[in-house]
């Protein structure tokens, strides 16, 4: 399943989770949505999390080293068509022409949680080099 097929609840838990709630990230890791803690818990900085998004669902995997800049990921995105991602990668590195890329196809939703990556990421420290895709 993709990003965009999730249910909009579940996409702004996502975004509750990079906040650092932890209520909500054993919620979602408990009732069928593992890849969406995951994800989050990689964004984060979990080198353990990645490792389980690798094995199982590669395209959330490459989409948070792709937020990271790893041009690998974003090559592997482009090759397996998954557009939204590259987009969504480049507005959670605050790039306009993303932003506004969601703003016409009504994805607010992806607008919000690039955001909360965004700020996540600029207010922590974290090493960009520990991704190898």
């Amino acid at each position: 399943m993709y990003l965009q097929q999730y249910p909009a609840k579940i996409l702004f838990a996502l975004g509750e989770t990079i906040r650092g709630n932890d209520k909500i990230q054993l919620w979602l890791a408990e009732n069928g949505y593992p890849e969406i803690a995951a994800f989050s818990n990689a964004v984060r900085g979990s080198s353990e999390a990645e490792k389980f998004l690798l094995k199982t669902y590669p395209s959330l995997a490459a989409l948070d080293a792709a937020i990271d800049n790893n041009l690998k990921a974003y090559l592997w995105l482009k090759k397996n068509n998954l557009i939204l991602y590259i987009v969504f990668a480049d507005a959670c590195k605050g790039k306009q022409q993303a932003v506004d890329w969601l703003k016409t196809k009504n994805l607010d939703i992806f607008i919000h949680l690039a955001g909360i990556i965004r700020f996540y990421r600029e207010n922590q420290y974290f090493d960009y080099h520990k991704k190898h895709f």
